[in-house]
């Protein structure tokens, strides 16, 4: 009789050949059990997904509460649902103004697509400016953003029209002109290793993109929902964009996504062609009840009140030899090692010893911390004491 682990490699589709293959049990709160009832401490957040932990109850008890009323009823836009108007409205007075508006979609590669689109029906222009060594996802579109060819260079072509500058570069911003249609990039750089923007960056980004009449969207889909110690990272640095990008954390959990901006801009989807973007599953009502429940927790517990001392404890106990550079934004954190060859030891010897990180797509010297914000100091010290470990280990692997 095959195994649980042969059936998952016969019949589910993979992304690599190096899946971890933890058999998940279950999960609460900070932590995720395997079969053998091992405890994992969850220092990634499923990719900054989880924000809350694992289950937080509140957002459990809204996903019961409304698979009691309705689930799908029709596609998006069509029917009048309570959660969708309660979290948009909610959402709405969160943010600056101009940002009023708030499409619902599945994901945030969606919700990047239909920002790629949303540029191009409203300024009437066909170039699109993103940054090299960002990641905006993995659908055709978002794929045609990224400016390394060792991952996209198998689906090629792309989408046309897109061109790249450096972040934290303001040489580069001469590239965004009249041709341009929007500039979209991340407001910290994620898969880069964790590069928050330097000084008054993204201010001389968005004044660029004013001057020339381009769009400025901010990819927040893992900045969002008090990752970097505010609510929202441009909050942070002190810029709106015209058009806001977030997932991930939005769901607490489930999987959605939305695209936010002013009811102009928005409402250029719906004529001259109507129905300019349709999404069956976006804003599904579910999904949208644990979103709502997960941002009154994160308001109501004062959870981002904290993440900026988190951040800094972790500053103060991760002081190892191999260490190079910490480079954060709250809790989404890029610990650089001095030599390439440490770092799959690292990785592999903590996760050994109970906690989850993971690697970068392109940065192979550093590893990821993005816990759940809810983390305790006392797991903060025992987390980095197992790093710690774990680089001792790694040195060891080479002296």
């Amino acid at each position: 009789m095959l195994s649980k682990r042969d059936l998952f490699l016969q019949h589910v589709g993979l992304t690599s050949e190096f899946s971890l293959m933890l058999d998940v049990s279950h999960s609460d709160g900070m932590y995720i059990y395997d079969t053998s009832g091992k405890q994992y401490m969850d220092l990634n957040s499923g990719i900054s997904v989880s924000s809350l932990g694992h289950r937080h109850p509140k957002v459990i008890s809204a996903i019961k509460r409304q698979l009691d009323k309705y689930l799908h009823t029709m596609v998006y836009g069509e029917h009048l649902q309570s959660p969708q108007i309660l979290y948009a409205t909610k959402l709405s007075k969160l943010l600056a103004d101009k940002l009023n508006n708030v499409y619902y979609v599945n994901s945030g590669s969606e919700a990047v697509e239909l920002a790629m689109k949303l540029a191009r029906k409203y300024s009437g222009r066909y170039e699109l400016i993103s940054c090299a060594n960002a990641y905006h996802g993995s659908t055709q579109g978002a794929e045609s953003l990224r400016s390394d060819h060792e991952f996209t260079r198998a689906f090629m072509p792309g989408i046309p029209g897109i061109k790249h500058i450096r972040f934290n570069e303001s040489e580069d911003l001469k590239k965004i002109n009249h041709r341009t249609a929007a500039v979209i990039l991340e407001p910290v750089q994620a898969e880069s290793g964790i590069h928050p923007p330097k000084l008054d960056y993204l201010k001389k980004v968005a004044a660029r993109c004013k001057e020339v009449g381009a769009l400025f969207i901010l990819d927040e889909i893992q900045t969002g929902f008090g990752r970097t110690g505010h609510l929202f990272a441009h909050q942070k640095y002190d810029v709106t964009p015209d058009v806001l990008l977030i997932a991930k954390s939005m769901g607490a959990g489930m999987p959605i996504g939305a695209v936010i901006s002013s009811k102009e801009i928005l409402g250029s989807l719906i004529k001259n062609p109507a129905l300019g973007h349709i999404t069956t599953f976006g804003g599904h009502p579910v999904a949208v009840s644990a979103a709502f429940a997960g941002l009154e927790a994160l308001i109501e517990e004062k959870i981002i009140d904290s993440v900026l001392e988190k951040e800094k404890l972790f500053h103060e106990l991760l002081q190892h030899d191999i260490i190079k550079e910490i480079r954060s934004s709250g809790l989404m954190m890029g610990v650089e090692l001095t030599k390439r060859k440490y770092l799959k030891h690292v990785v592999a010897h903590t996760i050994e010893k109970g906690a989850l990180i993971d690697y970068f797509l392109f940065n192979d010297k550093s590893f990821r911390l993005a816990p759940p914000l809810i983390i305790r100091e006392s797991e903060i010290k025992k987390a980095c004491s197992i790093l710690l470990n774990a680089m001792d280990y790694a040195q060891g692997k080479y002296t």
